[in-house]
């Protein structure tokens, strides 16, 4: 019998765990990318600009963004430009930018660079000061502005978002999905708490796959059995979801 985990007991993603997380999270984008062959990067993902060779230039371009204060600033102000230019969101101009910067590198060039790169990303995230995570920022989720803090960002949203491209990656390209309860299973654990908080009603989930588990909260709610990548993939928006199925989180 599934264990039920009481979604209030799931503890939120701190400093202690971003940088192991953040390190297993890269290494498994960059060998999913060197299983591919040559057609597979010409595919069509979910997210409908980028094909899979496109995907991987943000993912790559994401990560060495966030491996100093240099690097960041330089990122973020280069793309205030072009989204005060094109009208777009900073977050579009942002991905843009890293999708064109990478462009010319071969695809092993690409992956060198996620291998190299990676591990110093997952440091700097890890080891950011108190004063740092506290810094607000704003982020559109599922067309409300909300605010953020930095620290939201660098020990949650930035492992979420290379998670969620692999399961993109996988979709397009047909291959098997590496999954762990260890690793993908405690990412997707702390979206199903994230979930909880935001809609605020009781319920019991059912989450299968080899990343999955049973969560509950409250008495008498709804009850809802789903793949466990298919529960994010819809509550990032690439599904459409009803009921409480229907509450956005953030990738």
């Amino acid at each position: 019998m599934m264990t039920k985990t009481a979604v209030e007991t799931i503890p939120p993603i701190g400093r202690a765990e971003v940088e192991e997380l953040a390190r297993e999270e890269y290494a498994l984008v960059a060998a999913q990318l060197r299983s591919l062959d040559t057609d597979d990067w010409s595919t069509q993902t979910d997210c409908p600009l980028w094909d899979v060779r496109a995907m991987a230039g943000h993912t790559a371009g994401m990560l060495a963004t966030f491996t100093g204060y240099r690097t960041m600033m330089a990122s973020m102000i280069a793309a205030a430009f072009a989204a005060r230019r094109s009208g777009e969101a900073l977050v579009d101009a942002l991905t843009a930018r890293q999708v064109a910067d990478n462009a010319d590198l071969s695809t092993s060039e690409l992956i060198a660079k996620i291998d190299t790169v990676g591990p110093r990303a997952a440091r700097w995230r890890a080891t950011r000061p108190a004063l740092f995570r506290k810094m607000p920022m704003t982020q559109a989720v599922d067309g409300e502005q909300e605010t953020w803090r930095m620290g939201y960002l660098v020990e949650v949203i930035l492992t979420r978002d290379p998670w969620m491209h692999r399961v993109d990656v996988a979709r397009a390209t047909g291959r098997d999905l590496a999954l762990t309860p260890e690793h993908d299973g405690r990412i997707i654990a702390d979206v199903v708490a994230e979930w909880a908080r935001r809609h605020g009603q009781p319920f019991t989930l059912t989450l299968t796959g080899p990343a999955g588990g049973t969560y509950v909260s409250g008495d008498d709610g709804e009850h809802i059995t789903v793949d466990a990548v298919e529960f994010c993939r819809t509550l990032a928006g690439r599904a459409t979801g009803t009921g409480l199925l229907g509450q956005a989180v953030p990738f």
